[in-house]
């Protein structure tokens, strides 16, 4: 599994996201309860409660790619209680990262059966199933992620949702998802670039410019927002900035599939 892709189930769309929405206070009934993700649920007994550590400490570890120590983490979560949805999350998502598509739809199947809802989950979940080619499912519980009021970070999902639909080459369906994770968070700078993309990809550079602008002056350039712009400064035949662009993209990222396509001049 690519790294992109696992770092999008796990609600890091390329860059970090960060929610603008807080917390709405919670009820004292189940049924409200049931609606919050099952990774801030209050624990029921010890052996959950060491699930739960064992479960944190293996997300920490396979948002770091270290999916060795991840996997050992998440077999010892289960061992204490095989019923914690969040460790059948996180062992879909190291699942994931070892390219095993069939072990993770399991995985998937049974944390989503164990907390029905939970947009954790079914961020990761639609997320893989995008990947698989099942867009309009992937799309729905993405969709169904970013609607459940106790999730604090709705743009995650629209984020993945308008990724999938791109991937699929349907870009109006696509820059109504990136708008909508703007608007849920202003700072969301992956949705900017990738309304950027869809700009380019429109013949429009000047409105490509203008994104790729603002994610240039709110982070750090990457290799996929560099070689972009060197595309949308070609096009607009600004060569200076072009020039600056290219010349980032070698000096940053000489490794990169980006700067392999600059070399050999593959431009589209």
């Amino acid at each position: 599994m690519k790294t992109a892709h696992l770092l999008a189930a796990l609600g890091f769309a390329g860059v970090l996201l960060s929610g603008c929405t807080t917390n709405p206070s919670v009820p004292g009934n189940s049924a409200s309860l049931d609606l919050r993700p099952a990774s801030e649920r209050p624990v029921t007994s010890d052996n959950q409660s060491r699930a739960k550590i064992h479960t944190d400490l293996g997300m920490a570890y396979v948002t770091a790619q270290r999916v060795g120590v991840a996997l050992d983490e998440v077999r010892t979560a289960l061992a204490y209680d095989d019923t914690y949805a969040p460790a059948h999350h996180l062992h879909a998502l190291v699942f994931m990262a070892l390219n095993d598509a069939t072990s993770a739809r399991g995985a998937f199947a049974r944390a989503d059966a164990l907390a029905p809802g939970d947009p954790e989950i079914n961020n990761s979940y639609g997320w893989f199933l995008c990947v698989q080619g099942e867009v309009d499912e992937g799309v729905r519980m993405l969709e169904q992620s970013a609607r459940n009021p106790y999730y604090t970070t709705p743009t995650r999902p629209m984020t993945n949702a308008g990724l999938c639909r791109m991937g699929q080459g349907q870009l109006e369906a696509a820059e109504a998802y990136f708008r909508r994770a703007m608007t849920l968070d202003a700072n969301n700078i992956q949705a900017v670039l990738n309304l950027a993309a869809i700009a380019y990809r429109r013949n429009n550079p000047e409105a490509a410019h203008v994104y790729l602008n603002t994610v240039h002056q709110k982070s750090r350039s990457t290799a996929e927002s560099l070689w972009l712009g060197v595309r949308v400064e070609r096009a607009r035949n600004d060569k200076e900035t072009e020039a600056s662009y290219a010349s980032q993209l070698k000096s940053r990222f000489p490794t990169s599939p980006e700067y392999q396509k600059l070399i050999e001049g593959k431009y589209e």
